[in-house]
């Protein structure tokens, strides 16, 4: 079919009347419902067939105009992609959320109601899935031609329930009722190869050559979903790969009536898309993280390359057409599968094949401490990819080689660049692998980039000095502020128009706006609404009342002990205790709002979530307290959670260990949404710090120096217990069950990792500091305007974290990669 062809097929139109016409069609061709009979899940449904309609139409001309135009495309590689809701995020990229909704309501039905039905793709974990979902709206929205691959995970990370105070996973079965907006692509079939083994032999003209044998094959399967940017002119795709068998079962175990027995292959075959980051607790776990990891890359790369082919005889353009980002140390393996496809299958010679690998990928590096760095146990890689280890020896024996050339004698600096980890238990370093297959390594804030410079990385740097680089990260405004908080877009673009929604540097004419009383309360309104809206959900769903005048101190993140949670309970004691002693005093009304998961085999995080909630318990029924404080922990937190929440915060809590949170985007999105952040000098807070001004800040804690100086003249957390009495009584009561009555000693693990095992995140070093600036918080949320003023200051400031601006470095800098726009 040509471009005039595919130009004359019908439209979909935009008006309501065509779109209530699209609408009431899939209502009876898809779902075989009439209106009297449909339930509201049957009207979401025919509402996303509906949009998905006009999203193919400009799919289909965007993909035409990147074959047309021979475009170099983006591919950028990703375990997660936490990409929420799409039906909203659709309507309003393709600006038809008013039509939409009209069309619905003619017909007696609400969108809102409509809306809840969908499930949020479970498809991330956290920040770093949310990042890539950011990333794949901006470049499309910047026209910039760009595949996202990952994996489709039937059930996703895991639904958080809270039972008796604890942590409790179930499966979430996000798939449940289908997925409206995939295309399943039966005919994109690739096998992947694991265990087997390697056979060498040699060509008439003496070259060496390896055959993998005797593998186990898995099929993977693609299922693709459009990605809208705003104004719907380009729509890029996600690619995810669902494992399949490679034969449906064992016909001999059918025939001998063992049915069980007969599909066991194909379900072991097919856990590989299952779930999302299997508990990697035990070795079954860990070795399925390592091959959902290699299923993920190889699918991708044998597509690429099969893209590639199609159009190109001539090896040498594969860099031209081809930029591949690694998102983290997840899909590193890539580098070797890339060798490996090149020199095994295309019979590259080496040094072109590595050549072509170096000029293609780039690597994302998201976390400074070493323990998160990827490795594996070198028999486990000689087990599941027994060539891919050749490989990466290889390539590790000629880096090396290099590099001894460049730093002769200097053993000590060869064992630290090694990719194979030669210190106790053999392993593969998969960053190094990253670092050492790429043409660019970035960080995500300022200070994580310099730190990978002089940490983790400095051996690196000291070779290849103009590798690492900083692309900080962002977030996209179209789903962070447009879509979440719709009565704050609504006020601005009011105001200051709409353009700041593909250029969010516009967001700094409402300095201008901060002297003007009607816009300061019409900005207040809008916060004490979705207060309220949040406020009834809490209600509704936990029983918990909470004021909507108090003020909501909100920390939403995944639960680790590097981002403190701990620390912002051992405050939230102090206050209660502070109450308890002066019940008379006039203390500013807080709600304390957390929400996060923690990984299921991480017990210290479960113990702090269980931790959180007792003392919830204790707070929330002391009739003492009354609406003085309030602490709440909000199950389940995924996207759709956050898009109400973000927008009710008052306070964002950042709080990391200076050092340790490589960015951080919760920190920008509740900035984008007027929340004043009270933070350490740590990660993107800086930048934030900078851009919204010092004074609409609230600063606390130590520097990195300050850590660094404090370690070397030897760090004692129990002379912070001995020397401050507020602190020494709320960890005491913490240790002997105040929280806990029925169970005195839960929390001692707790305590023992402060006071006895050296206080790795500095809680007790920053606990005086952090509770002063608390103090200060307060003492500014009495004067509401003022208040309201520093909040608009920072919603003015934030212009630099649009992943808009981060995704346009990227392409200039990095993948050197330019827009195209469809006819």
């Amino acid at each position: 079919m040509n471009k005039e062809m595919i130009l004359q097929r019908q439209v979909a139109g935009m008006g309501k009347e065509q779109i209530q016409a699209s609408l009431f069609n899939h209502l009876i061709y898809s779902n075989s419902k009439y209106p009297l009979t449909a339930t509201t899940r049957d009207w979401f449904q025919a509402m996303a067939h509906a949009v998905r309609d006009r999203l193919v139409d400009r799919w289909t001309e965007t993909m035409q105009s990147y074959y047309e135009q021979d475009a170099k495309r983006i591919y950028y590689l990703s375990m997660e992609f936490l990409v929420g809701r799409t039906l909203s995020n659709a309507m309003l990229n393709l600006e038809i959320d008013e039509q939409c909704k009209a069309a619905l309501n003619d017909l007696g039905q609400q969108f809102e109601a409509i809306a809840e039905t969908e499930a949020d793709a479970a498809l991330g974990n956290g920040g770093l899935g949310r990042l890539a979902a950011c990333f794949l709206d901006s470049m499309a929205t910047l026209d910039l031609p760009c595949y996202g691959y990952g994996i489709r995970y039937e059930y996703g990370m895991f639904r958080q329930s809270i039972e008796n105070g604890a942590q409790v996973e179930h499966p979430d079965n996000w798939l449940r009722y289908g997925n409206p907006w995939e295309f399943p692509r039966p005919e994109l079939l690739y096998p992947v190869k694991f265990h087997g083994r390697v056979v060498e032999y040699k060509e008439d003209d003496g070259a060496s050559h390896h055959h993998w044998v005797d593998t186990v094959d898995v099929m993977a399967m693609a299922y693709d979903t459009p990605v809208p940017g705003y104004g719907g002119k380009t729509v890029n795709n996600m690619r995810l790969w669902a494992a399949k068998s490679s034969r449906d079962f064992e016909l001999k175990y059918f025939n001998q009536g063992n049915y069980i027995q007969a599909v066991a292959d194909k379900n072991e075959s097919e856990n590989l898309s299952k779930v999302l980051y299997p508990d990697d607790s035990t070795e079954m776990g860990r070795e399925l993280r390592l091959k959902q990891q290699f299923f993920c890359v190889s699918a991708s790369l044998q597509d690429i390359l099969h893209r590639f082919r199609k159009h190109h005889e001539d090896w040498q353009q594969l860099p031209d057409k081809v930029a591949i980002q690694l998102n983290d140390t997840h899909p590193s393996i890539a580098v070797a599968e890339m060798m490996r496809l090149l020199v095994d299958i295309h019979h590259l010679p080496w040094d072109e094949a590595w050549g072509l690998t170096t000029r293609i990928f780039s690597y994302t590096n998201h976390t400074l401490m070493p323990e998160a760095l990827e490795t594996w146990p070198v028999p486990t890689f000689e087990n599941l990819l027994p060539r891919h280890l050749q490989i990466i020896y290889e390539i590790n024996h000629r880096f090396l080689h290099t590099v001894m050339h460049l730093f002769p004698g200097d053993g000590e600096l060869l064992r630290r660049l090694s990719i194979i980890d030669e210190t106790g238990e053999r392993r593969v370093r998969m960053s190094h692998l990253a670092i050492v297959g790429s043409h660019a390594v970035n960080g995500v804030a300022a200070l994580h980039t310099e730190l990978m410079k002089r940490t983790i990385f400095a051996d690196f740097h000291r070779i290849t000095p103009n590798k690492i680089v900083n692309m900080t990260n962002g977030i996209t405004p179209r789903r962070w502020l447009h879509q979440a908080n719709p009565g704050l877009s609504k006020l601005i673009s009011a105001r200051i128009g709409k353009a700041w929604l593909i250029d969010l540097d516009q967001l700094h004419k409402l300095r201008e706006l901060v002297g003007d009383s009607g816009f300061r309360q019409q900005f207040h309104a809008v916060k004490r609404a979705n207060k309220e809206r949040l406020a009834g959900i809490i209600r509704k769903q936990q029983g918990i009342e909470i004021d909507p005048d108090s003020m909501f101190d909100i920390q939403i993140k995944r639960i680790h002990e590097y981002k403190r949670q701990l620390l912002n309970v051992l405050h939230v004691v102090t206050l209660y205790n502070r109450i308890r002693a002066e019940a008379d005093a006039d203390m500013v009304p807080r709600t304390v709002i957390i929400a996060g998961k923690a990984a299921p085999g991480y017990a210290m995080a479960k113990l702090i979530i269980r931790l959180i909630n007792d003392v919830a318990e204790t707070i929330n029924n002391d009739y003492l307290i009354g609406n003085k404080l309030k602490l709440v922990f909000i199950p389940n937190y995924d996207v759709s959670h956050a898009e109400i929440i973000v927008p009710a915060a008052d306070l964002s809590e950042q709080i990391s260990t200076a050092g340790t949170e490589a960015s951080g985007t919760g920190n920008m999105k509740l900035a984008l949404n007027g929340a004043l952040t009270i933070g350490t000098l740590d990660g993107a807070n800086i930048e934030i710090r900078e851009e919204v001004g010092a004074e609409n800040f609230f600063l606390f804690g130590l520097t990195i120096e300050d850590a660094e100086a404090l370690h070397r003249a030897g760090y004692d957390p129990a002379a912070c217990y001995r020397n401050h009495a507020e602190l020494r009584r709320v960890l005491d009561m913490i240790a002997g069950g105040y929280f806990c009555a029925d169970e005195p000693t839960r929390y001692q693990a707790v305590v023992d990792a402060l006071l006895k095992h050296g206080d790795r995140f500095l809680l007790l070093a920053d606990y005086e500091s952090y509770v002063d600036c608390q103090d200060r918080v307060a003492q500014l949320y009495r004067d509401p305007a003022e208040w309201t003023k520093r909040a608009i200051l920072n919603v003015a400031g934030m212009g630099k974290f649009s992943s808009d601006r981060t995704i346009r470095e990227y392409a200039q800098h990095i993948w050197h990669v330019s827009p195209i726009v469809p006819r």
